[in-house]
């Protein structure tokens, strides 16, 4: 993690976020994680990814080196601190947004409240708003198991983002249209096994991963072949190139 750069503290309304901000130039790219995941998971994308623009990455409410959570994390209080990270720590429009996981709702919702600001999107691995409201049923035994166990030993926060996941997934239903800027959805090809992952959970996955590329006329989808939910670890030149090729989209 040697080329990560240093991260600074701010509060934003009583909120403290870490954040780390290199300065290129344009577009700023913004790099919005994965539940739980702190800002070091983005650190084989570094120092290539600075040479594309401004990079900004940061740790959401009670994740990493930002504190705990003040407030219910729904969708619109997620894009409302990071809206106020950007300027306070004088990132500047256009921003290309990078999602991951459960970071891409937030790339999703951003996008629709905030479409003059925005110049692109790259759903990684991202989680869609039918993974929200359908994959549950599609558990597996173990994965239901796992989960029980997970909620007796380690219960969730209530003002959680995971907690306030469907309320975040109401927000995005009620928020304007997508609006038609560059999209690359880029997801991962490995499969795990079927006793973790049924098949009916995976092509249901694969129609929502499509669903997102939909979500604009400039969309398209990539997959990583070598890779299952982290391709910015396991093929970050990948990731760097969709990125690279999505701002020169962007762009024009």
């Amino acid at each position: 993690m040697k080329h990560l750069p240093s991260s600074k503290r701010i509060a934003i309304a009583g909120q403290v976020l870490r954040f780390s901000l290199s300065e290129q130039g344009s577009p700023t790219i913004v790099l919005l994680g994965g539940s739980g995941s702190a800002l070091e998971t983005w650190h084989k994308l570094y120092p290539d990814i600075e040479e594309l623009g401004t990079v900004l990455a940061y740790d959401r409410a009670g994740v990493g080196g930002s504190s705990r959570a003040r407030e219910a994390q729904l969708g619109t209080t997620v894009v409302l601190q990071l809206r106020a990270l950007l300027r306070e720590s004088g990132a500047r429009p256009p921003f290309l947004l990078v999602g991951h996981a459960f970071g891409g709702l937030h790339a999703n919702l951003f996008a629709r409240l905030y479409p003059e600001e925005t110049c692109g999107v790259l759903f990684l691995e991202a989680t869609a708003p039918d993974d929200v409201l359908h994959l549950k049923r599609r558990r597996s035994w173990l994965q239901r198991a796992a989960a029980g166990l997970l909620d007796r030993v380690s219960p969730l926060d209530p003002d959680d983002e995971v907690s306030n996941e469907e309320e975040t997934v109401a927000e995005i239903a009620e928020a304007p249209d997508f609006p038609p800027v560059p999209v690359t959805v880029l997801s991962g090809a490995r499969r795990l096994p079927r006793w973790i992952v049924s098949r009916a959970a995976a092509q249901e996955r694969a129609r929502n991963q499509d669903g997102l590329a939909r979500l604009s006329p400039l969309g398209e989808r990539v997959l990583a072949t070598r890779s299952a939910h982290f391709p910015q670890s396991s093929e970050p030149q990948l990731v760097l190139d969709s990125l690279a090729a999505l701002a020169r989209r962007a762009r024009r």
